[in-house]
This record gives structure tokens, C-alpha cells and sequence, in this order.
């Protein structure tokens, strides 16, 4: 009867793939240690050699080859195979995780192949901080350009992983896009380098620190997501505050309106010194409390019908110096009854239900009123639209397309931010 398996598997015509970590060799068990010098053949990248050299001796066996460019060397592992030679190829953490593992199954059948994984250096980084990674993302520079970080980072991720790339994506092009995405306050920067070796190093970068002269180039980057600390109210900027100054809800941390647009949309309500702004879908807040920066007599209502969304507009509040008349969780437009009749809105939410809540707007705005409604889709423009010029109100549509600068090799890539339709709504003033 056939059998198949591991059981099934012929001795000495496998091919052992190893793990290591930084130490190399050093890092291996005695088991390991003991089987690479019964080999025929081995592996490893070059700055393994030489201690393998010392372990062998004067002996000629195991036969070694550098894996630095492992293309040129399949032919030859290939015929060792065919040899039937016990064969170990040393790579650096879980071969198929980011590693050689995945050209070998190209090449070679699987049944042959047998992996060996040592902790990647994203686990020993997590291990070396003391943190529960089970929540981490991680995102890989190597080879690639470092733009997809900074779209990584709108979505603010509870921690991240970079794997850098010294050559087009390491330390300080991560540190340029978090500081290009104004999220410098939201995150900790820690390096860890040579993990797994004895001369390791993990160390946390404040944003005015330089990156260590000696930095290895076998490092990675952890962003760790912190409370932002924020600085005395009077020393932040009048609008246009940075998106990392801002708390967020823990579950969707990078639902905010983003810096670019709340600036556009400050513009667009055209703030009045005094009066009644409503912020519907206030989300954290931003767009509303940034209003009271630039216009503190005005009266804010801030509507969110999300759980908890008073508690964090308060703390924003509190952290940029400014009052809200209230805040209120709950569904619009039934959250809106008790509320005084505004002379600006702004609806940030509504999903399908906005058209309603936009008629329930417009049957309480005051002459003279502006109503702006930020949307992502044509779809949502071409049924609001109308309701504005039912309603007699002039209207005015924009698209807001930002792009921010992202560090490219020597220059600057303009990442885009995803655009934006802002449909305004003017009622005449009583005549």
C-alpha cells in the first residue's frame, strides 16, 4: 500500500530549510548544530560562512555555498537532491514568511522541502517590547517604494510593523510619512535592530531624536498608537490642527474628517461671529470644536448617534479649549427636535437616510443660513442636489483633492488622500 506523509518521505533526499535568527549560528540547538555538520551540503548567507568554516574545520565536508543569490543557486541544490545528499539551507527567521520559502516551492516539490521556521523578527520585536501583538498589523517596505505606508496609517492602526528596506524604505522614510501625515503625536516610534543577537537593540525615538548614527541595517520599526499628548490650547494653531492631535474611537480610529477637508469645510460654513452651529455625524468632533477655535460666541450642538461619542467629544473639547452648548448621542433627525434653529450645519453622516435628514434640516435652517454637506460618492450629490434648489437655496459644489508628500528615494511622492464632494446650500437672507 502507498503511503503518504512525512513517513513517506526519503531519507537524505530532503531539503532542510533553517531558520535563524540575528545570532546565526550561535542562535542554533545542539541538535541543529550537530545535523548542518553531518550535512552534505549546506547554505547560508555569507555573513554565516565563516562560522561555519570554523565548525568544519579541516574537514571537507559539509560542502558550503553562499545563498545570497539563491536563483544561481537552485541548479546546484537540485542535483544534490537527485544525489540524494542531506542538504540544509540556513535563512533568516520563518523561511515562508517573507523568505526564501516561497521561491523554493517554485522549484522544487513540496514533499521535498521541509521548513524549519525560527521567530520572525516581528515576534521577537513584540516579545523584546512586552506587548500582546495579536492586534498588530504589519506592512513590508522591502523592494518596494514606502508610499502604501501612508495609506496604512489613515486607517491609524493599533500597532504597526514596518519592515524596512535601508535601501528604499527604512527608518527615516517611516519617520517622514508619519510626520507628512500629521500623526507624529498619535504614535511611538520604536527601532529594534540585529534581533535575536547578542549585541540586539530596541529603542523608543521621540520625534525631535536623530536616528542613531549606527543604526544596523537589519532593523525594523514599530508604530505603537499612544493617547496624543497635546500641547496648552494657546499654543496650538488657530484650525487646521494636525490629525494625530485628536482622540478617536478605539474601534474605527481613522474615521475622522481628515485635515485638508476640515479646513475646506470651515471655509465653505463661512462662521458667523454668533449664531448656532449644528455638527451632525460629529464624529470626534473635529470640524465642529475647530469652529469654536475660530468663532467662540458661537453656540455648537454636536449630534453623533454613536455610543460613547459625547465622552470623546468632551475630551477633545477639553483638550483644544473650547465649549460646546451640548452633545448629543443619538439618530438624527430625531436628535434634533430640542435643538434651537441653526444658522450653519454640517451633516457628516446620514448614510441613506440623508436626503431625509437634509429635508429636516432645511425646514429648520434660518434665513440667511449655510448648510455643507462633505460626500464620497456622485451618487450622493445627485440626490441631495436637488432638495437644495427645491428649497430655494443657492448652491455651490466643490471637490477637495489632496495629496501629501511622502519621502521617494532622494525626493517626494504626492500620496493622494481619497477626494472629496462638498455640496453647499446658501438661504437668502430675509429681505
Amino acid at each position: 500500500m502507498a503511503s503518504s506523509g512525512a513517513g513517506a518521505r526519503l531519507e537524505g533526499s530532503l531539503l532542510d530549510v533553517l531558520g535563524t535568527d540575528a545570532a546565526g549560528m550561535a542562535g542554533l540547538s545542539r541538535h541543529w548544530q550537530d545535523e548542518i555538520l553531518r550535512a552534505d551540503l549546506v547554505a547560508a548567507p555569507r555573513r554565516l560562512l565563516a562560522d561555519l568554516e570554523a565548525w568544519r574545520g579541516d574537514t571537507p565536508a559539509p560542502e558550503l555555498l553562499a545563498s545570497d543569490r539563491p536563483a544561481e543557486l537552485l541548479p546546484r541544490l537540485q542535483r544534490a537532491l537527485v544525489a540524494g545528499e542531506r542538504v540544509v539551507l540556513l535563512a533568516s527567521g520563518d523561511p515562508l514568511w517573507f523568505g526564501l520559502g516561497r521561491l523554493l516551492l517554485q522549484h522544487f516539490p513540496a514533499e521535498r522541502l521541509r521548513f524549519h521556521p525560527a521567530p520572525t523578527s516581528l515576534q521577537l520585536a513584540f516579545a523584546r517590547l512586552g506587548r500582546p501583538w495579536q492586534d498588530a498589523s504589519w506592512i513590508s517596505l522591502h523592494g518596494r517604494d514606502p508610499e502604501p505606508l501612508a495609506a496604512r496609517l489613515q486607517q491609524r492602526p493599533t500597532a504597526l510593523a514596518v519592515l524596512t528596506d535601508p535601501g528604499r524604505g527604512g527608518a527615516a522614510e517611516v519617520r517622514g510619512i508619519l510626520r507628512a501625515s500629521g500623526l507624529e503625536a498619535a504614535y511611538q516610534v520604536w527601532l529594534a535592530e540585529r534581533l535575536g543577537h547578542p549585541a540586539e537593540r530596541l529603542q523608543r525615538l521621540e520625534p525631535a531624536d536623530p536616528l542613531p548614527p549606527d543604526l544596523d541595517p537589519l532593523h525594523l520599526v514599530l508604530l505603537i498608537a499612544v493617547e496624543p499628548a497635546v500641547p496648552p490650547p494657546e499654543a496650538l494653531p488657530l484650525f487646521g490642527l494636525a490629525d494625530g492631535l485628536w482622540l478617536q474611537h478605539p474601534d474605527q480610529p481613522g474615521l475622522m474628517t481628515k485635515r485638508e477637508v476640515r479646513i475646506q469645510l470651515l471655509a465653505d460654513l463661512e462662521l458667523p461671529e454668533t449664531g448656532v452651529l449644528w455638527d451632525i455625524g460629529a464624529g470626534v468632533g473635529s470640524v465642529g470644536l475647530e469652529a469654536l477655535r475660530l468663532r467662540p460666541g458661537l453656540a455648537l450642538w454636536a449630534v453623533e448617534r454613536r455610543a460613547g461619542a459625547a465622552a470623546l467629544i468632551g475630551a477633545n473639547a477639553t483638550r483644544l479649549g473650547v465649549r460646546p452648548a451640548g452633545v448629543l448621542e443619538g439618530e438624527a433627525p430625531a436628535a434634533l427636535a430640542d435643538l434651537p434653529d441653526p444658522d450653519r450645519v454640517l451633516i457628516g453622516g446620514g448614510g441613506a437616510g440623508r436626503s431625509a435628514l437634509l429635508e429636516a434640516v432645511l425646514g429648520r435652517l434660518r434665513p440667511g443660513g449655510v448648510v455643507v454637506l462633505p460626500l464620497a460618492t456622485v451618487e450622493g450629490l445627485a440626490r441631495c442636489r436637488p432638495l437644495l434648489e427645491q428649497a430655494g437655496l443657492g448652491v455651490a459644489i466643490t471637490q477637495i483633492q489632496a495629496w501629501r508628500g511622502a519621502p521617494l528615494a532622494e525626493g517626494t511622492r504626492l500620496a493622494p488622500l481619497n477626494p472629496v464632494l462638498v455640496l453647499k446650500g446658501t438661504r437668502p437672507a430675509a429681505g
